[in-house]
């Protein structure tokens, strides 16, 4: 019961918000942090218009003793073996970003988006005491989901977070210090609203 209350709220709160959006359109585009909306001109393709792909990917380099840690292995996981213990799941690198995919040009359609957001470490580090820089693969953590843009920089979007994906050898249980794959945030499934505002300076 609580289940079908919940939704029905967050379906109210996306009719109150696209009902409180609506306005005459105007010929002057939307801004937002993440460019301009604007109604599909006569030359747009209905299929994969040319904007259709909007993201970024960023590298991040973490400094000894300041390690990102995924919550894949103990914080005291040098007590079970030193700088030889098995668990060094500390990275040392992180590769991440974001994808949006809106495949339609044209129509009600092209509010639609799909978008994926991986984030890729690496590094063999284990807290006080083994501080390299190995490039060792760690494993992914990611997220995908779906969005329709609303009105006035309002995105409605479901997201699905999976469990730490490990990658090689370090896909098997590496000891005492394993916490497991739950990973950062573990297995979730969100609904939400984004507001996006402002003009990019570049």
């Amino acid at each position: 019961m609580k289940k079908c209350a919940w939704i029905v709220a967050v379906l109210g709160l996306m009719s109150a918000l696209a009902a409180a959006q609506d306005a005459p359109t105007s010929p002057v585009p939307e801004n937002s942090s993440q460019g301009s909306w604007h109604d599909a001109h006569a030359e747009d393709r209905m299929f994969f218009p040319r904007d259709m792909l909007w993201g970024w990917a960023q590298v991040d380099l973490a400094p000894p003793h300041n390690e990102i840690d995924p919550n894949l292995c103990a914080g005291n996981a040098g007590q079970y073996g030193g700088a030889d213990a098995p668990c060094s799941l500390f990275a040392r690198y992180m590769l991440s970003g974001i994808l949006e995919v809106r495949p339609f040009g044209r129509g009600l359609p092209r509010r639609f988006m799909v978008y994926g957001a991986p984030a890729f470490l690496f590094g063999k580090n284990v807290p006080q005491k083994l501080y390299t820089w190995s490039p060792d693969a760690i494993g992914v953590e990611h997220s995908w989901g779906v969005g329709i843009y609303l009105n006035k920089g309002f995105e409605f979007r479901l997201t699905q977070h999976f469990l730490f994906d490990r990658l090689g050898a370090r896909s098997t249980n590496l000891g005492v210090a394993d916490l497991g794959t739950n990973g950062p945030w573990g297995r979730y499934m969100s609904v939400g609203v984004r507001k996006t505002f402002g003009t990019r300076r570049w």
